[in-house]
């Protein structure tokens, strides 16, 4: 097969390519070269046309023929009549760029990777530190460290102590747990690759919510999952849809979000969780709930769908303290029944024999006041809701989103725009967006009116943020698809 990269895919791989100095073409020669260097862009591999390039990153076509022809000066691309602009094959070969087949999520962790400091991003969630976290460290430091410097184990399954206060925390929250249905991982993240694993192989079908979250689908697509993906509604993923799917594909897992939906922010409701525990009881079908989209809390959120189940159902209950504590606190857990908690621990042992025993006995301290770390990470991020609500009513009136029930963003609907052109222009004003296709497993371009828009910034970042989208918009709608000057400088 000819191999060639549409456009879509080019224009997320480069990401945040507008920040820096210089015309705009040679940055953009310099974000297709970093490219082809990092194996993204392999040898022989067909670039989009100048036209289709530049109508995409809404740039003019001199810009991207400029930068076409820098990197043919360099050697790095050729063109031959007939068959377009193509890698050179004298860039040999590559490793993989590290980056999943196929991925959606790139787009929003490269930016994590890279140093871009003109740019707000906005791709991924960001959670600053309480102090509640320094004061668990303190504690830790000043009682427990004599002890955990004895230690001379690894503790794979986690922390004894930690997962006794886990076992407690979904107890007292209506679900029955026990220490030995407890597995500690490095952050949520690894929680979902390790379930992943044992229940995923190449063709797996899945059930997913559609729009979904980038980042697990992508652990999942990684493994060869091939994706059923159910709408939502207010209750959340919609108990028909997910019937008819277990019905019509024998699906090997159903991966949902069910407190709260990333990146909706809808909250499931207690009826729409017992039934998804009933249909996995009598279908046979694990579900894997992944509950570390938290932040901001309704005050009526239900128990986990694991307390709504029947005994027979296997459900895997996933949650972190980073959302709630403090992004840099890389912990999190899973809960599943016993058998599984320790087929899971195997996949732990292979991926890094333990987590962190510091890290761990933190988050000890941090369950003991959970309640009130909640309440207070709750109370933050409504009072930045509010303030983001304000200031988006006032600068950009014609969006439109639903208050979410929780959670840390809001999915809003551009009406009569395509997200991606958008992300384009607010990229040249020094803001990096999600468009709405990213968070979906369904393929083609679904949600292009939308975008995710997380809003735990402090007061003074938000409002530069909402000014630099607002002149953004502007923009879109006075000019078109096209920006006039190659030499244009991100502001």
């Amino acid at each position: 097969m000819d191999p060639s990269r549409t456009v879509a895919s080019l224009v997320d791989h480069l990401g945040a390519w507008t920040d820096g100095d210089g015309p705009l073409y040679r940055r953009l020669a310099a974000g297709l070269r970093g490219l082809v260097g990092q194996g993204t862009l392999t040898a022989g591999e067909r670039l989009p046309s100048e036209r289709a390039l530049a109508t995409a990153l809404r740039v003019s076509r001199t810009t991207v023929v400029a930068a076409y022809d820098a990197l043919r000066s360099d050697g790095v691309l050729d063109s031959r009549r007939g068959s377009g602009t193509r890698v050179s094959a004298s860039v040999g070969p590559v490793r993989s760029d590290g980056w999943v087949p196929g991925s959606h999520a790139n787009p929003m962790y490269q930016n994590l990777l890279r140093d871009t400091p003109k740019v707000i991003s906005v791709a991924c969630l960001r959670t600053p530190a309480l102090e509640a976290v320094a004061e668990a460290v303190r504690d830790v430091v000043d009682h427990d460290l004599p002890a955990l410097m004895a230690d001379d184990t690894y503790h794979p399954r986690g922390l004894p102590v930690l997962r006794e206060a886990v076992a407690d925390h979904y107890t007292g929250r209506g679900l029955p747990t026990t220490p030995d249905q407890i597995v500690v991982t490095t952050g949520a993240h690894q929680a979902v690759v390790l379930v992943s694993q044992l229940y995923l192989r190449e063709g797996s079908p899945v059930v997913t919510e559609d729009p979904g979250f980038a980042g697990c689908l992508d652990l999942m697509r990684d493994r060869g999952a091939r994706f059923h993906p159910v709408s939502l509604d207010g209750q959340g993923i919609d108990a028909n849809g997910v019937r008819r799917a277990v019905a019509e594909h024998a699906p090997h897992l159903i991966y949902t979000m069910p407190s709260y939906h990333n990146p909706t922010g809808v909250l499931m409701s207690a009826a729409r969780r017992r039934e998804l525990g009933e249909l996995s009881a009598r279908c046979g079908v694990p579900i894997l709930e992944d509950n570390a989209y938290t932040g901001m809390r309704a005050p009526d959120e239900p128990p986990p769908i694991a307390a709504h189940a029947p005994r027979e159902a296997e459900v895997i209950t996933v949650d972190s303290l980073s959302k709630v504590g403090w992004a840099g606190i890389r912990l999190g857990w899973l809960r599943a029944p016993t058998e599984i908690a320790m087929r899971l621990s195997r996949r732990k042992v292979l991926a890094d024999l333990g987590s962190p025993l510091l890290d761990q006995a933190v988050a000890v301290r941090l369950l003991r006041g959970y309640d009130a770390l909640a309440a207070r990470r709750s109370e933050q991020l409504t009072e930045a809701l509010d303030r983001a609500e304000r200031l988006l009513r006032a600068s950009v009136p014609s969006w439109e989103w639903e208050r979410p029930a929780g959670g840390g963003a809001l999915w809003i609907r551009l009406p009569g725009a395509d997200a991606r052109e958008f992300a384009q222009v607010a990229l040249s004003h020094g803001v990096e967006i999600m468009a709405g296709p990213v968070m979906t497993s369904s393929g083609g371009e679904r949600f292009a009116e939308y975008i995710r828009l997380p809003f735990a910034y402090d007061e003074e970042t938000l409002e530069e943020l909402v000014r630099r989208l607002s002149r953004a918009w502007r923009e879109l709608d006075r000019h078109g698809p096209v920006v006039a000057d190659p030499a244009r400088v991100v502001v």
